[in-house]
């Protein structure tokens, strides 16, 4: 039995200009101790999946609508909100983006390391304090436990971060949500952390989805990739099949954007143009304007989810078995 199910995901947001649809027909399912790799542009829906899974969508003015949205056989669509709180921490945690605008300003690092354990796990005050000092341990916080004391904005952006990883890690989710969890932090935290990251997958059985501009931090922590592109799923499958073989326009560009090691003087090619206005409604493939792979039929209907080998499926018209592109 999956862990998480998701068919048909839609979120959108009423407007004065009209309704913006950010995540459109999204469906994946997520297995036990898997690691699910989201990318994609800014603006591509990655986020807005994430949290209308976390259920963390101002309702209105937005709206989620989904045929099946389940974690381990819980509707999440239809639960109460005591469930969805219980959920949230034991079940399913995430690391937000804004660390910020995460953490409470007015109250202690210690004190918001503590509460879920207090609230999840039932520990007492003192059990709680220690299990918060490992937690910064963990995540190379220095003199863990005089920072205890210490508010949000004693530390830097990338202490921050690494707090708000500890917050999540503290109550050993089943599933944990991670947008760009370690876009602020130095390499060798990050190593750091994704290490961490696979121990858990790895003794823990925990299912991560991994949301992130980095390809590369993808194509290495990541078992399987979904592409994302104006609010839909273009290109899924294992990671090796999806950056080694690239049936999609989109991917193929996000791939040739990306800077490689081994490609050091080789100019990057940017994919031109702009993404589409998520208020219209697409008659044809959204990413047509900019792709430069595109066939006479892409001009004539829209293109629907196609199985490739592998495991691999990719939206697209194009036959782009000739664009086999090392993967990063």
């Amino acid at each position: 039995m999956a862990l998480l199910s998701v068919r048909n995901l839609t979120t959108s947001f009423a407007t004065d200009q009209g309704l913006i649809r950010a995540v459109n027909g999204v469906s994946f399912t997520l297995e036990p101790g898997e690691v699910l790799g989201l990318v994609g542009e800014s603006g591509s829906g990655k986020s807005v999946t994430a949290l209308s899974i976390m259920r963390l969508v101002r309702e209105p003015p937005a709206k989620v609508e989904a045929e099946l949205l389940d974690f381990e056989g819980t509707d999440l669509l239809r639960a109460a909100p005591r469930a969805l709180r219980d959920i949230r921490g034991s079940g399913i945690a995430m690391v937000f983006q804004d660390p910020m605008r995460s953490l409470n300003p007015v109250l202690s690092i210690g004190r918001q390391l503590a509460e879920p354990l207090i609230r999840h796990l039932r520990m007492e005050a003192a059990a709680a304090r220690r299990r918060a000092i490992e937690l910064l341990e963990m995540v190379g916080i220095p003199m863990a436990e005089k920072r205890l004391g210490s508010y949000p904005h004693q530390f830097s952006g990338g202490m921050r971060q690494r707090v708000m990883i500890a917050i999540a890690l503290s109550c050993n989710p089943r599933l944990l949500i991670a947008d760009e969890a370690t876009t602020a932090l130095d390499v060798t935290i990050q190593a750091q952390i994704v290490e961490l990251v696979r121990t858990l997958t790895k003794n823990l059985g925990t299912a991560v989805i991994w949301i992130s501009h980095d390809l590369g931090l993808v194509a290495g922590l990541c078992d399987r990739v979904n592409v994302m592109y104006a609010g839909r799923i273009v290109e899924t499958g294992p990671v090796r099949e999806v950056f080694y073989r690239p049936a999609h326009g989109y991917t193929i560009g996000l791939i040739g954007c990306t800077p490689r090691v081994d490609r050091v003087g080789t100019p990057l090619k940017p994919i031109n143009g702009l993404p589409p206005n998520l208020m219209d409604e697409a008659p044809l493939c959204p990413f047509l304007p900019r792709c430069d792979v595109a066939v006479p039929a892409c001009h004539q209907t829209m293109p629907v989810l196609r199985s490739l080998p592998g495991g691999h499926s990719a939206v697209c018209l194009a036959d782009l078995t000739s664009h086999h592109r090392g993967a990063h």
